[in-house]
């Protein structure tokens, strides 16, 4: 049986990654002809039966994923609609997301004007000036205060899933079709909004109020405590209150599970609940006789751990941990003594039958992988180890096993984790969240006061780890039969002891632990030019020396670009440290995610050209003007300026973009920031022949006011990349530039539609790719 599961998840696992989903047709083919595999050899010898259960199982994955996709797919907003205003009367469901000038919230429809999607993901703006990259961006009226179940008819302008496609970056468009949202967009002012009915009676939406009403209590009690928003997770698994900086420090010390409701806290409710009551059964001799403890305490839990899932707002990792859980109580009723490794097999069957894009997310491989960890130590042996001996194996085969997960995903793993977790998980499982949970019955102030004090202290002593210059190991995530290999060193080192070479473990482990991805040749470089929305972000990288020139928009005040793209794929890349960074000219979409790319990397080096008051000023390294004339040699490939000139003073900011010129045996490149037609007279006019390059970086996002004929043909570009957000406020790029670029002989690139672009300059030429075509999903652009 496990045998056939793993071939199962294996099946669903290869779906989630075709580009493409094959037919109706081709799926009853490939399990028809499976199943007469399966039955052909079912009278053979046991390995050849267990060959062909295991081919029908893994195809039946495979059908049952892309069946499951193709249905969900179906609920889409028709292209023809994107961008227009459709009314629309549904429920608000789940916990609205409190954001900087509005709300967001996931809305059930009901009925609208257009064919549009069951459940939509929605924002709602107070007025404020637009901001490049921001993708939700509005113009609309004062946001009401919005609570679940609400029924409401809005005016909404709509558009299609879509999000950055970055190497390194979170799929947005993966996160919205799990989640069954099948559209974004805003609510528009000028439209009818209004609230029909202010309580829609329905289970789940009772139990989003109740979770609605306890976070108001949360913060009404603790108006400005620091932690709060901790708290609010814990007991009903809203994170939205935790800021930037706490998330960081749950990073660095590897705690992050701790504040979001999963598999330990689900647990640590379900055994603290059912342990309670067996005892309680145990002492009334009439219960014990009719029904066994043991199964009463099962079922107990269960109700327990159910009631909590509930509360917490049954989420996807939330839904994960109860079906595990409600496996291995299942065996407990049934009597069914299974293996551990049968229960984990059984929870991953349920798991994937239920959601088959679970595969997709971090949390699945590690609470499988950390759970399959705990049983494979600790299985078989814990009743022969001393109870401190077992917490101490238990977290070092977490720690260690999650490792490869840990590189593969996100590039980088704590080295403090078994520190930090020794003692923050105590803290958190016996003391704070019982505090929190009884909060919500008890409305008894000085329970939420003592849990927020033992976080607070809990607090320092995760930062003072947090700041420790080790903290973290950061690597590019090692390509899969490396990542295979460490594994298999996992595995072997946590064997038991006495084990004869051990140590051979930690040799496996070394090629994943040392890999870096490779960089170009002497005399050669790459660009990547990254998909920020509204803005520019694009990456140099020579032999030895990487430069980035302009970080992205803001997207908020807690969020930007260097946030949320720049130092993920520089992480994924393999990149630490930048050697210069180039900001073009002091434009929020291209100075906006400055500030934590320097948090994020060392930056050894800055041209900008910046008011006295900016706030790079205030940085450990001083900004130096970009002037033209300046030039220097990394690796065999040479860096110019060419604009602005020194004492220039032109009217417009975007026409004192820094405009960099990069140079080897095998191509050239122009990256132009935001100028327009005067400057790019002004560089006709001084040096025309030195603008001529094989790829450019369209100036302003090909706006109307830039990229004029003369400047064309002087640029002569072979390749002609436009960064423009999708369905951009602006309509960058305007057709007529669109149309220039094309006329002159260079292939057009737009990052809103084909993602990041990566450009290749080698001895042997340019080349040219998109990450939209190369890591291609089937849900991309759906």
């Amino acid at each position: 049986m496990r045998t056939s599961i793993i071939a199962f998840a294996l099946g669903v696992w290869l779906c989630q990654g075709l580009p493409e989903l094959p037919g109706t047709g081709w799926l009853l083919a490939l399990l028809a002809a499976s199943g007469a595999v399966a039955a052909a050899s079912w009278r053979a010898e046991a390995r050849t039966r267990l060959a062909g259960l295991c081919l029908l199982a893994l195809a039946a994955g495979f059908v049952w994923s892309a069946g499951r996709a193709q249905w969900r797919l179906a609920d889409e907003l028709p292209m023809a609609w994107e961008g227009r205003e459709v009314v629309v009367t549904g429920v608000i469901d789940e916990l609205p997301r409190t954001l900087d000038r509005g709300v967001r919230f996931v809305l059930r429809v009901e009925s609208a004007s257009a064919p549009v999607p069951q459940r939509m993901l929605v924002s709602w703006y107070a007025p404020r000036a637009r901001a490049g990259g921001d993708e939700d961006a509005g113009d609309e009226g004062q946001v009401p205060p919005l609570r679940p179940g609400e029924r409401w008819k809005l005016t909404l302008r709509l558009k299609r899933p879509h999000g950055l496609a970055n190497p390194g970056g979170f799929d947005y468009e993966a996160w919205l079709l799990e989640r069954g949202l099948r559209a974004t967009g805003h609510v528009r002012a000028k439209g009818e909004n209004i609230l029909l009915d202010p309580l829609v009676a329905d289970p789940m939406v009772l139990v989003h109020r109740l979770r609605d009403s306890v976070r108001a209590r949360f913060i009404a009690t603790l108006p400005a405590a620091e932690y709060a928003g901790v708290l609010v997770a814990l007991a009903v698994g809203d994170q939205n209150a935790i800021p930037q900086e706490q998330w960081t420090v749950f990073r660095k010390t590897a705690v992050a599970h701790l504040v979001s409701i999963s598999g330990l806290h689900v647990s640590m409710v379900a055994l603290a609940i059912g342990g309670i009551a067996g005892w309680g059964w145990r002492r009334i001799p009439a219960l014990t006789l009719r029904f066994p403890a043991r199964k009463a305490a099962a079922l107990a839990g269960l109700a327990a751990a159910a009631a909590y899932s509930l509360l917490a707002g049954l989420g996807i990792p939330t839904q994960r941990s109860l079906i595990m859980l409600s496996v291995l109580a299942l065996a407990l009723l049934l009597g069914r003594e299974s293996a551990g490794s049968r229960v984990i097999a059984l929870a991953l069957f349920t798991v994937l039958v239920v959601d088959p894009w679970a595969v997709l997310s971090a949390g699945f491989w590690l609470s499988f992988g950390a759970v399959a960890a705990i049983m494979y130590v600790v299985g078989g042996r814990a009743g022969s180890m001393p109870g401190w001996r077992v917490a101490v194996t238990t977290q070092l085969a977490i720690t260690l096993a999650t490792v490869p997960a840990l590189l593969v995903l996100f590039n980088a793993f704590s080295l403090l984790s078994p520190f930090a977790n020794a003692f923050a998980i105590p803290l958190v499982s016996f003391l704070i969240t019982p505090l929190a949970l009884a909060a919500i019955v008890l409305p008894f102030p000085p329970l939420l006061e003592l849990a927020h004090w033992l976080t607070g202290l809990m607090m320092v002593a995760l930062q003072w780890l947090a700041d420790m210059p080790f903290a973290m190991w950061q690597q590019a995530g090692p390509p899969p039969l490396i990542a295979l290999a460490g594994i298999a060193g996992v595995l072997w080192l946590l064997l038991p002891r006495g084990t004869p070479a051990r140590h051979v473990g930690v040799l496996a482990m070394l090629p994943m632990l040392a890999w870096s991805p490779p960089r170009p040749a002497p005399g050669e470089f790459r660009l990547t030019v990254l998909d920020v929305g509204n803005g520019m972000a694009v990456h140099l990288q020579t032999a030895r020396h990487d430069l980035m020139y302009d970080t992205g928009p803001a997207y908020g005040p807690d969020v930007d670009a260097g946030e949320r793209v720049l130092l993920p794929y520089l992480g994924a890349v393999g990149v630490r440290r930048l050697d210069r960074l180039v900001i073009s000219h002091d434009d929020l979409d291209h100075t906006g995610g400055a500030a934590s790319l320097g948090e994020g990397v060392k930056i050894v080096d800055i041209r900008a050209d910046l008011p006295p008051g900016h706030r790079l000023h205030a940085g450990r390294v001083a900004p130096v003007s970009c002037v033209a004339g300046e030039r220097w040699r990394w690796d065999g490939v040479d860096f110019e300026v060419l604009h602005p000139v020194a004492g220039e003073d032109a009217r417009r900011d975007n026409d004192k973009s820094c405009v960099l010129r990069i140079a080897a045996p095998g191509g050239s490149a122009l990256l132009a920031g935001d100028i327009e037609t005067s400057a790019e007279r002004s560089l006709l006019a001084r040096s025309a022949h030195a603008l001529a390059s094989d790829v450019v970086v369209v100036p302003h996002h090909g706006s109307r006011s830039s990229s004029s004929a003369a400047f064309i043909a002087a640029v002569d570009a072979q390749a002609a990349i436009f960064t423009v957000g999708y369905l951009n406020p602006f309509r960058h790029p305007h057709p007529a530039v669109w149309a220039r670029w094309s006329a002159s002989g260079a292939r057009n690139w737009r990052t809103d539609s084909q993602g990041a672009i990566r450009v290749d300059v080698r001895d042997g030429g340019v080349s040219v790719e998109a990450q939209r075509l190369i890591a291609s999903r089937y849900w991309h652009g759906r």
